[in-house]
């Protein structure tokens, strides 16, 4: 495995105490359980899971990328915030 990188996720609480328990009983930490189940998703299943999702095989997202001006992290952080809030209720 490469380099890690941390990420936040939302999760129901009862799945997410269901799942440390799961880890603690087969004597691993969370994200290497987490890690594990990530890799026995095959890019087949991955790429039929999406073909689901979007409902359409030939699906390309396409777009322009901008040119961030100023400070960006703040308007990242009030976007997060945001869904955070929304997700949250």
């Amino acid at each position: 495995m490469g380099r890690k990188v941390k990420t936040s996720i939302y999760v129901d609480r009862d799945l997410w105490e269901q799942l440390k328990r799961h880890a603690m009983k087969r004597g691993v930490d969370v994200s290497s359980l987490i890690e594990e189940m990530i890799e026995e998703i095959s890019d087949e299943t991955l790429d039929r899971w999406l073909s689901e999702l979007i409902d359409h095989e030939d699906y390309v997202l396409d777009f322009e990328p901008i040119k961030a001006r100023g400070i960006v992290s703040s308007l990242v952080r009030e976007m997060r915030d945001d869904r955070r809030d929304r997700l949250l209720g």
